[in-house]
């Protein structure tokens, strides 16, 4: 393919992601999961009597629809096969919105579920809890949440203050529940859940016979012996705690839980946790003055379209999205009336995005301070993390750089919020070196034996992960070449660099956390070592690279398949994808260059893939959280391959202009 064939490609990718770019100055793709949290949302929704309109009661059921497997059933991410769990809940909420036990929708659902061994009383721990909350499990059958845990002393090792924040977050929540042994009122609709979600009649079932069991489908990370001993014992405390301690165990859960909605304007950190909250405020007061705004902030998670209807998404991912648009425009060298309004407009969204207030009582929330930090999301909720702020940097810094996108000086982000930015990431770093995302780590390794979920691994505390490594030594690199480095900032790059070095495995390959996977890792191992100032002919980037083309499928592409994420070894893909070759791409042109072969042939590949409009196939899942939770980042397929492609064709673009 001629040069001149790539710069168009490049040209045609770079006009695509210019015209997704919102009103508000930023870009936003969807991060689609699953149908778990609108199914919650379903629920939570009637149990307050808070009726859904008919028109987001059609838009989710057709949701409903278009998400379900094959054979009827909903699974844990896209591409999952069907998982009690969700299933479940998704068939609970049809009925609670009116659709008939017989309906096309509703019968295939409970048929497939009649067929899973244990039916639904193997659904997860998590799954037991939600039907217990409907009267649809017994509280004897779901695994002991005691709030008192909350009372420890915090150095105790097991306090949930050093938990990873989702899970401490679901925590409160479940813990306030379980300790009220909350319980909605179904009405008759109760005795008909019941009954057709159960072979026997449900005052005949031992639901505490099944406390421990667990759904094949379902089953990711079997719980340890370790966990059974504790649940034994929160047990028998169960049997014999005393009501005054659980008065005041369950009144600091709830301020806890009060003080999150309000100190994230009702967003909550998530969806999971926002929806848990809102049902532990019902719980307490059906007239809670803080429920009404809570259910408001909900609305944040919402999407809707005409092809895949009303659903609730697990996180926004307007800041990340515009970080990595912003820096494919840099690589393409875009210029012309649009690329330049674009970029000052989402300069602009990103100056607003950062935090620029501290929490109030910051301490009693086990919170960390987050001045100078950027949110994965729009910086509303003031849950900001380690590698959105570092990319948010990045890209305001690598604008900068370029006159013709560049903001007048006036404009630009003040040089004492770059700093205010590069000290929340180091207040980020483990004592490995490693970066963690929302805090660094709190809790021992070996609290993951305690993981309870049954359905997500990896979910109990901070690590240290390669891509908020990675990502950190980048904006350190651009903080120093403005000119903004200070010694506390290079003590903590020094740390980073070592930590990636020992990240590598010894046949080449780096594990990625958050995408899919080893090729991710290993885009992020290169991005980082070369912005750090590491030499291509480096042994280990050179192995790094050497790992990527034995991995070059025959097309010339790069495909991986999630379910190495669950085995932990690289699992080839049945087809090549556009986004693990972008990926691929991005590493290897920083090691091997524009013209080696393997590049040469990744971006045939990959020019070849793309549609008339400039668009590129979405392919399959590319990102992953908890171990096992999939996901489809929609933006990963507009920004990563035109990012590549201007890597790999470094000449200027000509974009569109007014």
């Amino acid at each position: 393919m001629t040069g001149r064939n790539i710069i168009e490609a490049r040209d045609r990718a770079i006009a695509r992601l210019l015209k997704l770019q919102s009103p508000r100055g930023d870009w936003e793709g969807e991060m689609v999961w699953c149908a778990m949290i609108t199914a919650q949302y379903v629920i939570v929704r009637h149990v307050t009597c808070r009726p859904l309109s008919s028109e987001t009661r059609a838009g989710i059921l057709a949701y409903f629809r278009v998400s379900r497997t094959k054979d009827g059933a909903w699974g844990l991410h896209p591409e999952a096969s069907g998982s009690v769990f969700v299933t479940t809940l998704v068939y609970v909420a049809m009925r609670l919105l009116g659709v008939s036990r017989d309906d096309d929708l509703a019968k295939p659902a409970r048929d497939w579920l009649e067929r899973q061994k244990g039916g639904v009383l193997a659904i997860p721990t998590w799954g037991k809890f939600w039907l217990a909350l409907l009267g649809l499990y017994g509280w004897q059958g779901v695994s002991p949440c005691p709030p008192e845990l909350v009372l420890l002393p915090r150095r105790t090792p097991l306090h949930p203050a050093r938990y990873y924040c989702h899970t401490r977050q679901i925590y409160l929540a479940m813990a306030y529940l379980y300790g009220r042994r909350f319980v909605a009122d179904l009405g008759t609709m109760r005795d008909t859940l019941c009954a057709e979600l159960y072979a026997a009649p449900y005052a005949t079932l031992d639901f505490a016979r099944h406390r421990a069991r667990v759904a094949a489908a379902d089953l990711a990370v079997p719980p340890s012996r370790a966990l059974r001993a504790l649940q034994t014992v929160l047990a028998a405390h169960e049997r014999v705690h005393w009501r005054r301690l659980r008065r005041r165990a369950l009144g600091f859960c709830l301020a806890r839980i009060v003080d999150e909605q309000r100190t994230t304007g009702y967003e909550a950190l998530s969806p999971v946790n926002g929806l848990l909250n809102c049902l532990a405020l019902f719980a307490a007061d059906p007239a809670h003055p803080d429920l009404a705004p809570s259910f408001d902030g909900l609305e944040t998670w919402r999407w809707e379209d005409h092809e895949w209807g009303v659903r609730y998404a697990g996180a926004r991912s307007n800041t990340w999205d515009t970080a990595f648009a912003l820096e494919a425009l840099v690589a393409a060298h875009a210029d012309g009336a649009l690329a330049r309004d674009a970029a000052r407009r989402a300069q602009r969204f990103l100056q607003g995005a950062q935090a620029a207030d501290e929490l109030p009582h910051a301490r009693d929330q086990d919170r960390d301070p987050i001045i100078g930090g950027w949110c994965f999301s729009n910086g509303h909720h003031r849950w900001p993390v380690s590698d959105c702020t570092a990319e948010a940097v990045s890209a305001l810094l690598g604008i900068e750089r370029m006159p013709a996108l560049a903001a007048p000086v006036e404009e630009r982000i003040p040089r004492d919020r770059l700093r205010s930015a590069a000290e929340f990431v180091i207040a980020r770093q483990n004592g490995d070196g490693g970066f963690g995302t929302y805090e660094r780590r709190r809790g021992g390794a070996w609290l993951e034996r305690l993981n309870p979920s049954e359905m997500f691994a990896n979910c109990m505390t901070e690590r240290s992960y390669i891509e908020c490594t990675a990502s950190a030594v980048v904006a350190f690199a651009r903080l120093r070449a403005a000119g903004l480095g200070f010694p506390e900032m290079e003590r903590a790059d020094a740390r980073a660099v070592a930590f990636l070095r020992r990240a590598q495995r010894s046949d080449g390959d780096v594990p990625g956390f958050w995408g899919i996977n080893f090729t991710y890792g290993a885009l992020h191992f290169v991005r980082g070592l070369r912005a750090a100032g590491v030499g291509a002919t480096d042994a280990q980037l050179q192995r790094a690279a050497r790992w990527l083309v034995a991995r070059q499928r025959a097309d010339g592409g790069w495909g991986e398949h999630w379910s190495g994420c669950l085995t932990g070894r690289y699992v080839e893909h049945a087809e090549s994808q556009v986004v693990m070759t972008s990926w691929a791409l991005l590493a290897l042109v920083d090691v091997l260059g524009p013209d080696a072969d393997p590049v040469r042939r990744g971006v045939d590949w990959l020019v070849a893939q793309q549609r008339g409009d400039g668009s590129f196939p979405p392919g399959s899942v590319n990102g992953v959280f908890f171990g096992t939770a999939m996901l489809e980042y929609r933006l990963y397929s507009v920004y990563f391959p035109a990012w590549a492609l201007a890597r790999c064709v470094p000449e200027p673009a000509t974009t569109p202009s007014r």
